[in-house]
């Protein structure tokens, strides 16, 4: 009886513990969700009211910036966007600078980063932390001389310009660099062993396993190129060079030096799009490359 008695007593303190185990995991989960669903809306906040003021008529916007329901749906900011004198141009130019930017960034940091990290050369440290000074350097200062550069190069006023200080950013290089550090040595050494050389290891071998990294730089390289304001504002000394964010700020004040927020609003949804899209696609590997790259 006594053993019988004891070993109840230790079934009950098991699930008792068990029990106040559990309890706290059932209550803190609902408020870790709801926590998240609170930092969601507010990071959206913004976005929702960009939305919403782009379906606003002008004179609504004015009489009443602060509301964040339109009265009257209208299209007709878009229309005027779409109808805008240079445009098209305006987006043709940001396209060609993202494609210049995104692929010069996949090709530069790929060969960068598997070379940091898998093939030893002299001066290899130094050249690592030159890419970690130049990650930690403002663009600010180095925003004149590299001005100078350009247009000693012959470069101001051209797409070339706007797009060939940010082929192979910092960034890129050492996400590339942390993300093939983590392929296993033996994979590469078993290709060596089997007479392949460095440029056949690099494309059959290290590119294909690297696509969650390159998606990454997609990503980074697109929107950091997609977004330029400063530089091309800058570089661009014609409306022909304009970028998409440059050609809708000039537009949105060119009448009587007042500010069109409909126009301009409907020019952020339009600028926003290439990117979300982007993401949409590519953010699983967008994650699996941040993994790997070990920026968690």
């Amino acid at each position: 009886m006594t053993v019988t008695a004891l070993g109840n007593n230790d079934l009950s303190t098991r699930t008792a513990g068990v029990r106040s185990s559990v309890r706290p995991r059932f209550v803190a989960r609902p408020l870790l969700y709801g926590a998240l669903v609170l930092c969601a809306l507010l990071t959206l906040l913004p976005f929702l009211w960009v939305i919403s003021g782009s379906l606003r008529s002008l004179d609504e916007i004015r009489s009443d910036p602060g509301a964040w329901l339109p009265q009257h749906v209208t299209l007709d900011n878009f229309v005027r966007l779409f109808k805008t004198e240079g445009f098209g141009q305006f987006m043709g130019n940001s396209v060609v600078v993202a494609a210049i930017v995104v692929i010069g960034n996949i090709v530069a940091a790929s060969a960068a980063g598997y070379a940091l990290a898998k093939l030893d050369f002299a001066g290899k440290r130094l050249a690592f932390g030159t890419v970690m000074v130049a990650m930690m350097v403002p663009f600010t200062a180095v925003f004149v001389p590299q001005f100078v550069i350009t247009v000693d190069m012959g470069l101001a006023d051209t797409l070339a310009g706007i797009a060939l200080p940010s082929v192979a950013m910092p960034l890129s290089v050492f996400i590339m660099r942390q993300y093939a550090s983590s392929i296993p040595e033996e994979l590469l050494e078993a290709a060596r062993i089997d007479g392949a050389g460095e440029f056949r290891i690099f494309f059959r071998i290290f590119l294909p396993l690297a696509g969650p990294a390159v998606a990454t730089i997609t990503i980074m390289s697109f929107l950091a190129s997609w977004n330029y304001f400063i530089w091309p504002l800058i570089v661009a000394q014609s409306t022909s060079s304009y970028t998409l964010p440059v050609g809708l700020a000039a537009t949105s004040q060119a009448a009587a030096h007042v500010t069109d927020y409909g126009l301009m609003l409907a020019g952020a949804i339009v600028v926003m799009l290439p990117v979300l899209i982007l993401f949409l696609f590519l953010q699983r590997y967008f994650v699996q490359g941040i993994s790997g790259s070990g920026m968690r």
